[in-house]
C-alpha cells in the first residue's frame, strides 16, 4: 500500500534508462538486479497434490536459524552472482559486493535497504542505483527467489548449512542454463531501458 503506482511506471518507461545514463553505462555486460533473501530453519509448507478428500499433514520445521542469501541477476545475459551473509548490515553485504566486483559485476540495481548505503560503500568499484521505494517487484531478484522457495522449502533440513547447500545446488543449475534466467529475469521494460540508451 505504500508503493507509488505512478513512480513505479514512470521507473519502467524512462526512470531507469535515465539512471543508467548517469552511470555512464551501455551494453547488456555487468548489469545486475540484486537482493536479499533470508535462508533459515523456520520452514514453509508448500502445496502439494493429494486425492480428493485426503487430509495431508506436513510437517514443519521451527529453529531459530537463519543466514541471508544476497543473489546478483543479469536477465540480460542469463548470469547469476551470489554469497551469503549473517545479517543484512552494510558491512557484511559490501563483502558480498566487493567479490561481485571481481566477478565483473558493474551496476546493481537494488532497494533503498539501509543496509545498502552508507559509507562502507565509497570505495567500492560497483555502482549503485536505487530503485524506487516499497516496489520488490521492479527487481527481477525476487523472480528467483520465488522460484528457490518452490524447491527448497516443504522439506525438513538438519541443519542450516545442509538448505544452505540445497540452495547453492539450486543456484548452479540455474546458472548452467543463462536461457532460463533470461526468461525468468530479462523483463521487457528492462530490455527497452537499455536498447534506448545512447550507443
Amino acid at each position: 500500500p505504500k508503493a507509488s503506482v505512478e513512480k513505479q511506471q514512470a521507473w519502467k518507461e524512462s526512470g531507469l534508462g535515465e539512471k543508467l545514463e548517469e552511470v555512464g553505462y551501455g551494453g547488456r555486460e555487468g548489469l545486475y538486479w540484486a537482493d536479499e533473501m533470508r535462508v533459515g530453519l523456520i520452514g514453509q509448507v508448500r502445496r502439494v497434490w493429494a486425492p480428493v478428500g485426503v487430509k495431508i499433514v506436513q510437517k514443519l520445521q521451527y529453529t531459530y536459524e537463519w543466514e541471508y542469501l544476497n543473489l546478483a541477476v543479469n536477465g540480460l545475459t542469463g548470469q547469476l552472482a551470489w554469497g551469503w551473509t549473517e545479517n543484512m548490515k552494510g558491512a557484511s553485504i559490501v563483502e558480498v559486493v566487493k567479490v561481485w566486483a571481481e566477478q565483473q559485476v558493474k551496476i546493481i540495481v537494488w532497494d533503498r535497504a539501509p543496509g545498502h548505503r552508507g559509507e562502507v560503500y565509497q570505495n567500492i568499484a560497483v555502482k549503485r542505483i536505487e530503485q524506487p521505494p516499497y516496489s520488490p517487484e521492479l527487481n527481477p531478484a525476487e523472480r528467483v527467489f520465488e522460484l528457490l522457495r518452490d524447491k527448497i522449502e516443504g522439506k525438513i533440513y538438519e541443519t542450516i548449512t545442509a538448505k544452505k547447500e540445497a540452495v547453492e545446488a539450486e543456484l548452479k543449475e540455474l546458472a548452467a542454463f543463462p536461457e532460463r534466467v533470461k526468461r525468468l529475469a530479462g523483463w521487457a521494460w528492462i530490455q527497452q531501458a537499455v536498447a534506448g540508451l545512447p550507443s
